[in-house]
């Protein structure tokens, strides 16, 4: 059988893992995915009977982050994702192809598998010039990646270099970096931001399309629900500290070593959509802001172009536990009696002028 009609059963079965293991890797991919018990039924029949879904991943303008962060998944396990799960058919960074039989690979895939491959897109196109900023075998990127979408069963912008244009696209932007949705403009794309996204984030998405034969469900601006639904703040171990108002102040402070919030050092977790506080980082050691370090935003649009990393967001608002119920009383009816001032001072004034007026028409 070919590398893409063979299913991920038959090609870990060929590699000696018991069913018992099978099925138990089921498990753990369905709770990875925040899905239920059922759910491991269906995901086991599909690894069974699909064929393993062909993938290219390009590259434009980007670092190579994301697949660095890929391929240090811990659930599933790379090897099993790429190796297994997934026909990886085309990666310039990591195939052993080049030049010309690298090539061929895309027309393959293309003619192929038309509408059953994914392409998975990490960095972006720049537009200036002609696209001549970033060149794949003498061509524009962007050419090449508006060819290789047209027939694809879906499109996965890994990272925000792909989904926001990132620092590639941050002022000025002489080469005219663009997120690739505003290239790719007939597909619905699965964006999947962050600088880089979390490995377990990325392996879940290709679990879920590998499993189901679609995209996860996605919020209003293309993320999967599953992992960008709530905020860093949402679950951050430090929230308690947040809500009763214990922040600290310096670095290194005595604050600092207690673990208090981190916002008042700029931390951006409170306006930041993404699951490191939940999945974590290194198979789910640590992430930033459990190293120290606030949340730098780095999963939203435009996060290198809204001042420093240590700047205060200042629209956010606590309430501190910290004060007792007499306290928070006295505050309440002290805001409660300047309102009641304010009415009264205004009543008043709209008084006098409206007899000032009628005097003024009786002269």
């Amino acid at each position: 059988m070919g590398a893409a009609t063979e299913t991920f059963y038959g090609v870990i079965r060929r590699q000696g893992i018991t069913r018992r293991n099978f099925l138990k890797f089921c498990s753990l991919t369905a709770a990875s995915l925040g899905l239920g018990p059922l759910a491991v039924s269906r995901i086991a029949n599909a690894l069974e009977t699909r064929p393993r879904i062909p993938v290219i991943w390009m590259h434009g303008l980007e670092c190579t982050c994301c697949s660095e962060s890929f391929i240090r998944s811990a659930h599933p396990l790379m090897k099993d994702t790429m190796l297994s799960m997934i026909s990886l058919d085309y990666d310039d960074t990591i195939m052993a192809a080049a030049g010309h039989q690298a090539e061929a690979i895309l027309e393959e895939t293309r003619a192929k598998h038309k509408g059953q491959y994914v392409l998975a897109v990490e960095g972006n196109p720049p537009l200036n010039e002609g696209g001549m900023f970033c060149i794949h075998a003498g061509k524009p990127f962007v050419e090449k990646l508006k060819t290789m979408s047209e027939d694809a069963m879906a499109v996965i912008a890994w990272g925000s270099c792909a989904v926001w244009g990132c620092v590639q696209a941050a002022r000025p932007n002489p080469t005219q970096a663009t997120p690739i949705d505003k290239v790719i403009t007939n597909k619905t794309i699965i964006k999947v931001p962050g600088c880089p996204p979390i490995a377990e984030v990325m392996t879940g998405v290709v679990t879920f399309m590998t499993t189901f034969g679609k995209p996860p469900e996605l919020d209003r601006q293309g993320r999967p629900k599953m992992f960008y639904s709530q905020r860093i703040h949402d679950k951050c171990y430090r929230r308690a500290h947040f809500d009763a108002g214990q922040f600290v102040e310096e670095w290194d402070d005595e604050a600092a070593r207690k673990g208090y919030c981190l916002y008042k050092m700029g931390c951006k977790g409170p306006t930041t959509y993404n699951a490191c506080s939940s999945v974590r980082w290194n198979g789910g050691v640590s992430f930033p802001i459990q190293s120290g370090h606030g949340c730098i935003g780095c999963s939203e649009d435009d996060f290198w172009d809204k001042g420093s990393f240590y700047d205060r967001l200042s629209n956010i608002k606590q309430f501190g536990i910290e004060k007792n119920a007499d306290q928070i009383g006295m505050a309440a009816a002290g805001a409660v009696g300047a309102g009641v001032a304010a009415h009264a001072a205004v009543t008043a004034f709209r008084r006098y002028a409206a007899r000032r007026e009628d005097t003024n028409r009786r002269h």
